[in-house]
């Protein structure tokens, strides 16, 4: 599990976004210098898909933005404990 749908929230930015994930090591950040933009590109730790980026704008508690393509989801429920 990369994310959770209680950290998701509507940025307006056309892309599903979420404030934080749910284990840090499970994605790897990268600078993405690319379209003449700076931006950091976010990566499946386990197999380096491409899973969207990250900016510094987004809500409290992180004030992150990670915008995930939606290709890259598979939406799960969470087993009750």
């Amino acid at each position: 599990m990369l994310f959770e749908s209680g950290e998701k929230y509507d940025s307006n930015c056309g892309w599903p976004s979420f404030y934080d994930v749910v284990d840090r090591s499970k994605v790897v950040e990268r600078p993405d210098n690319s379209l003449g933009m700076r931006r950091t590109e976010v990566l499946c730790a386990n197999c380096g898909a491409h899973l969207g980026h990250l900016f510094d704008d987004g809500p409290r508690p992180t004030g992150l933005r990670y915008c995930i393509n939606s290709a890259s989801l598979d939406f799960k429920e969470r087993p009750t404990e």
